[in-house]
């Protein structure tokens, strides 16, 4: 075993995201790398939306998006599941989406396997009995976090932005 196999998972706390989250987010989210395969950095009034949305979910669903904070308590991304938007007309419409997403400073800590097992736990524990990952094929980072997880490559196909993407689906 490696070292990176045998070092222990770092502490991670999920929140329903506030109306101050939006902020952090944004603030998080401004690095051009992190939204490289997400269409580039969003304006803040995309986070007071999505946060806004995700409060919802968590209300109706019992899941979200939910704010992902280290150990010590600072806002380092994002994490959860929320259904798949009907608006964007393609994809796995009616499928529940499990994501990740986080600031650059977070990446390589295994935060974000530890914030999907998270997430995982929490999804079965709504009800869940499977969920869906959609990631950009050259999102090599995130791929890795959905083949930790032993999630099975159900498709891949070319985006209406003409981008390369892959489906997993996990059963739960």
């Amino acid at each position: 075993m490696t070292t990176s196999q045998t070092r222990p998972l770092p502490a991670v706390q999920l929140r329903v995201p506030t109306d101050e989250d939006a902020h952090a987010w944004h603030s998080v989210f401004a690095d051009p790398d992190v939204m490289e395969f997400l269409g580039g950095p969003a304006e803040l009034s995309a986070y007071e939306e999505i946060t806004a949305r995700q409060r919802m979910h968590d209300a109706q669903l019992g899941y979200c998006l939910w704010t992902l904070l280290d150990g010590q308590g600072a806002v380092i991304g994002f994490t959860g599941a929320q259904p798949w938007p009907r608006e964007k007309g393609w994809g796995p419409v009616g499928e529940i989406e499990i994501g990740w997403r986080l600031g650059r400073s977070a990446w390589g800590q295994g935060y974000a396997y530890a914030a999907a097992l998270a997430t995982l736990e929490r999804v079965r524990a709504a009800g869940l009995t499977r969920v869906v990952a959609m990631i950009d094929a050259r999102n090599d980072r995130s791929v890795a976090v959905a083949e930790r997880l032993c999630m099975v490559l159900a498709e891949e196909f070319t985006t209406p932005a003409g981008n390369r993407a892959r489906r997993y689906e996990l059963a739960l």
